[in-house]
C-alpha cells in the first residue's frame, strides 16, 4: 500500500501542519487514549465472564406520584404484599 518514501513524506507533512512542538503532546494524548480504551475493553470482558448467581436479585417497583406506599415488592421476589 504505502512505501517508505510515502510514509516519510506523510510524516513530514504532519510535522509541518501540526508543528514539531505539539507532536509529542499529540502522541502522549494518543497513548493515554489507547490505554484507557484497552482498560475499558478488559473491564467489559471481565464483566461478561463473571459467574451468575443462582438467585435473582429482588425486584422492587418504585411508587408512582400520589401513591401511598414508597415502594412495594413484586410477587416474583417471594415477598408479596399482604392485605
Amino acid at each position: 500500500m504505502f512505501g517508505i518514501s510515502e510514509l516519510a513524506l506523510l510524516l513530514i507533512v504532519v510535522i509541518v501542519v501540526i508543528g514539531a512542538k505539539k507532536l509529542p503532546d499529540l502522541a502522549r494524548s494518543a497513548g493515554k487514549a489507547a490505554r484507557i480504551l484497552k482498560s475499558e475493553a478488559k473491564a467489559m470482558k471481565s464483566d461478561d465472564t463473571a459467574p451468575a448467581t443462582d438467585q435473582p436479585a429482588p425486584r422492587t417497583i418504585q411508587a408512582a406520584p400520589g401513591d401511598v406506599s414508597p415502594s412495594r415488592n413484586t410477587p416474583e421476589s417471594g415477598n408479596p404484599r399482604q392485605h
